[in-house]
């Protein structure tokens, strides 16, 4: 038989080695939920990082695409009044009748169409309303009110300028004459 001191001292490691091994499995569990707590913070950040330098390529390749498509609007706008003089000289050199004027008028209208093709090679359209087409404030600019007999409230009673467009983006609103009259009841 064994010795009763000897087998409380048998139960007493037995019941600390239990005791320590729930320690180790509790220690254990601790570690490996820290461990996996700061593995999905890792993985947030990852993700949220991912998602950012995404957004920041897709914004910079817009921004990329809308300098080159808006990039000459400055200089668009500075070639309008030359388009406007262009025009005005080519309606001052048909009024006269001279011989002169014949090489002036051809002169000045190949000069203008040259423009066009350069305002159409980089995106540039003109905006031509027609006397009586209904007045639009996002392509025309109202230049004056004036009640004329025949017609309605909107309408488009002369044209003093053309607009113009570069791609989707007006550049200039077309400067018109509205009628004020009102609506015949």
């Amino acid at each position: 038989m064994a010795d009763p001191k000897e087998e409380q001292f048998l139960d007493d490691v037995e019941s600390a080695e239990a005791d320590y091994a729930d320690v180790e499995i509790d220690d254990g569990a601790m570690e490996v939920d820290s461990l996996r707590a700061e593995r999905d913070e890792f993985r947030d950040k990852y993700m949220r990082a991912l998602a950012e330098a995404d957004n920041a390529r897709k914004r910079a390749a817009k921004d990329r695409q809308e300098a080159q498509a808006y990039g000459g609007t400055r200089i668009a706008r500075d070639l309008l009044p030359v388009y406007d003089n262009l025009n005005r000289a080519l309606l001052a050199a048909k009024e006269d009748d001279s011989a002169a004027s014949t090489a002036l008028v051809e002169g000045v209208e190949l000069t203008l169409k040259e423009l066009l093709n350069v305002f159409d090679r980089h995106g540039v359209s003109r905006l031509t309303p027609e006397i009586g087409d209904k007045f639009d404030p996002k392509q025309h600019e109202a230049m004056f009110e004036a009640p004329v007999p025949g017609t309605t409230a909107g309408e488009i009673i002369q044209v003093s300028a053309e607009g113009f467009m570069l791609h989707d983006r007006l550049l200039r609103p077309a400067q018109v004459g509205v009628s004020s009259t009102p609506a015949a009841k």
